[in-house]
C-alpha cells in the first residue's frame, strides 16, 4: 500500500495518508491509522507517486 506525506505551502501538514478527496474547496484526508482530517480552502495540485507526495495549494494561490 501506498502512503503519502501531504504538504501545504511547504511545510507537512499529514502523514501516512491513504485517502484523498477534494470536496467543495476543501480536501479532505485519512491516514492508516483512520484519522481524518480536513484542510480547508485548497486544492491537490500534485500527487507524486514516487516520492509519495501529495502537495496542496491554498484556493486562490494555484498557478
Amino acid at each position: 500500500m501506498c502512503e503519502y506525506r501531504v504538504f501545504l505551502d511547504g511545510e507537512l501538514v499529514f502523514d501516512e495518508v491513504v485517502y484523498a478527496k477534494a470536496e467543495g474547496g476543501d480536501v479532505i484526508l485519512k491516514n492508516v491509522l483512520g484519522q481524518s482530517k480536513v484542510i480547508r480552502d485548497c486544492a491537490i495540485v500534485e500527487v507524486n507517486v514516487a516520492e509519495t507526495k501529495l502537495v496542496l495549494s491554498r484556493v486562490g494561490e494555484r498557478r
